[in-house]
């Protein structure tokens, strides 16, 4: 396989991965945030997907950060009446962001991203191994 193809099928996917921890990052941020009122909603979780494109310099299929969809799950609900985003009730509506599945999730990007740029070290001294030999 040519060098060059592997390393720009790689670099795809640290961008794609970077992209999703990119993503990851605001939903984290966001854990914690209220809507400025009772009538509205606060932050909606967002997910990030991956599609396969051709890319034709490369003659080869790449990864790229798809739609970025939003979570359509349940808010949390918490009774604090002191609140200014309260409703008549004294509730109030939170992210529906799960910290503990959004840090497995930046982990999980974390190591995908980690593989990729391993994969571009082994082509590099790849690269350099052959122009060492056609030297020799």
């Amino acid at each position: 396989m040519d060098f060059i193809r592997t390393m720009m099928i790689a670099a795809s996917g640290l961008r794609a991965q970077s992209d999703r921890m990119r993503i990851i990052s605001e939903n984290i941020a966001n854990a914690d945030s209220t809507a400025a009122d009772s009538k509205t909603d606060p932050y909606r979780r967002r997910i990030p997907t991956f599609r396969s494109a051709f890319d034709r310099e490369l003659q080869a299929n790449v990864v790229q950060l798809g739609k970025i969809q939003t979570d359509k799950s349940d808010f949390i609900m918490k009774n604090e009446p002191g609140n200014p985003a309260a409703d008549a009730a004294g509730n109030v509506k939170y992210p529906n962001v799960n910290p503990l599945i959004e840090t497995v999730d930046m982990r999980e990007a974390q190591r995908s991203y980690e593989a990729n740029l391993n994969v571009i070290g082994a082509t590099r001294r790849m690269i350099s191994r052959t122009l060492d030999l056609l030297k020799a």
